[in-house]
């Protein structure tokens, strides 16, 4: 049933009642309550929410000099950029390829938070390492945090921006 039947197709409007989406409103047991502001579309009779893109920053420097987001969040999908073993507060960088899997994982979980995700909604992971014989020595990382998603994953084997970066995982996740 369209609540909106004045909407013509393609036709952007913007729902002006309701509760915005950051104030506790659980929106699948209340569908009555949207987004304030958010635009509606009717696409074939139905009308829809517009999907939500938004960028997010982890405040790392690569991304003000290279000119990237960390992570974009485009309708239900969130796409990671490649993520390395750095911790972006303090643009230091762990020793070793498991610590810095493992800081790695905390950027994206936190760029995922801030998104409404986790790491649980992951369904893509890219591994990229310098030396692949290393990448065995990180499954139990992986494994520990990737396991109840068990994304869709591929490693390969390319050379990093920067010589002490001995692995960067990029990822795809959709939004709850």
């Amino acid at each position: 049933m369209c609540l909106w039947p004045s909407l013509a197709a393609a036709e952007w409007k913007t729902l002006a009642l309701g509760d915005h989406h950051d104030n506790g409103v659980d929106h699948e047991s209340r569908p009555d309550i949207v987004e304030v502001g958010r635009p509606l579309v009717e696409i074939e009779g139905e009308v829809a929410l517009k999907p939500v893109r938004a960028r997010i920053s982890s405040g790392s420097t690569f991304e003000a000099s290279i000119g990237y987001s960390r992570a974009v969040v485009d309708g239900d999908r969130i796409f990671v950029s490649g993520t390395t073993g750095f911790d972006y507060r303090t643009m230091t960088i762990r020793e070793g390829v498991v610590a810095q899997a493992a800081q790695c994982l905390d950027n994206i979980e936190a760029a995922l938070r801030e998104a409404g995700s986790s790491l649980d909604d992951v369904v893509r992971v890219l591994y990229i390492l310098p030396d692949g014989k290393d990448f065995e020595a990180c499954w139990p990382v992986l494994r520990e945090r990737f396991g109840a998603a068990r994304p869709a994953a591929t490693m390969i084997e390319a050379g990093l921006a920067d010589a002490r970066m001995l692995i960067e995982i990029q990822v795809t996740a959709r939004r709850r």
